[in-house]
């Protein structure tokens, strides 16, 4: 009797010391799953390729310094074992605890890169901005930029989506593909132009589209859009050529031959978006314009004038004019203007000279 319940009182001592041991782990494990962890200096970037299982994940979290120990994330997903984990890239830039990194992976947070595409900004300036990501190429945008089939059904002469890539801030990943962006870009552009379209009505963006990314090109004054708009609506009732420089750049930019100004030979060039030599719009739009300037084109100001050229006082602001002797007039004091400054400029002292730009 005395060595059963000797017995008895030993498995009874070792059932508890067992229970003390899990308890005590327990907590350990909890403490650790719930203890800030920081193993690396700078902030890091894991990427989760698709497929990725948990422990590539946690041994890929523990080599980065991100957790302290991949065991604390096989036993998060073990205590959440229909959590869905998400591919991707994440960045991570601070301390953190071991179960909020793995909620971050069920949410989804992944690092996102920053796309700014300016108003009047063309596919080409978007092409340029995309190649300093390094794992997206402009020439795969540019070869998806020009098929317009995302647009067919608003605009179904558009030679490319140029003008419907819409003016905004993108986010994007790695995985993002031109395809994706370009989609994203003008379903935006869709949203804006139904907002814009009058009550009841469905206007055809062919032309309308075209026509405000001159206007875009032209002024970066808001109150002048309407204005420009005018003018080139009034020149092309009259069967006048619109003379438009910036459509003179940009067919240079499509024959790959801009050299930063504009040439003579630029002007004599027979590329179907030079307006100094073909009448009419060009086939279309020239650069991507933000609201401004397509509520400029859907509405252009009521006027008679037929000409603008830069004001000679650095503000960016435009004469208007209606005849060709006042135009010519407003030329010259451009051109008095613009050499009045270089004399200024030429005869301030060399360090506290400034450069002046002018919209061309």
């Amino acid at each position: 009797m005395r060595s059963r319940s000797a017995a008895r009182r030993i498995r009874f001592r070792l059932l508890v010391a067992l229970v003390l041991l899990v308890a005590m782990g327990a907590g350990v494990a909890y403490l650790s799953l719930n203890s800030s962890y920081q193993g690396f200096s700078e902030a890091v970037i894991v990427d989760f390729p698709k497929g990725t299982n948990t422990r590539a994940m946690a041994e890929d979290l523990e080599r980065s310094g991100v957790i302290r120990y991949a065991w604390q994330f096989l036993l998060v997903r073990a205590l959440h074992p229909g959590s869905r984990l998400q591919a991707g890239e994440y960045q991570f830039a601070r301390a953190d605890t071991a179960r909020n990194v793995f909620d971050r992976i069920v949410r989804g947070d992944v690092f996102f890169y920053e796309l700014t595409v300016p108003e009047g900004s063309n596919i080409f300036d978007i092409a340029a901005n995309i190649d300093q990501f390094g794992f997206m190429k402009g020439s795969d945008f540019l070869r998806a930029a020009r098929d317009p089939s995302l647009i067919r059904d608003l605009a179904p002469k558009a030679p490319t989506l140029e003008g419907y890539l819409f003016p905004s801030t993108y986010r994007v990943t790695r995985s993002t593909t031109v395809e994706q962006l370009c989609r994203m870009m003008t379903d935006l552009f869709r949203k804006h132009w139904r907002e814009l379209q009058p009550a009841g009505h469905t206007v055809a963006a062919n032309d309308l589209v075209t026509l405000a990314s001159l206007v875009e090109k032209e002024t970066a004054i808001p109150q002048e859009r309407p204005l420009v708009a005018s003018v080139y609506e009034n020149r092309l009732r009259g069967g006048m050529a619109l003379d438009c420089d910036p459509t003179t750049i940009y067919a240079s930019l499509l024959d790959q031959r801009y050299r930063g100004t504009i040439y003579r030979s630029d002007l004599n060039s027979a590329n179907s978006y030079n307006t100094y030599q073909h009448a009419g719009l060009p086939p279309g739009p020239i650069a991507n314009p933000g609201v401004a300037s397509l509520k400029a084109a859907l509405a252009p100001a009521d006027t008679d004038f037929l000409y603008f050229v830069a004001k000679p006082d650095g503000s960016g602001s435009h004469q208007f004019s209606r005849t060709i002797t006042e135009h010519n007039r407003a030329v010259l004091r451009y051109r008095k203007g613009i050499k009045q400054q270089a004399k200024a400029e030429t005869a301030r002292p060399a360090h506290t000279a400034g450069r002046h730009h002018r919209k061309t």
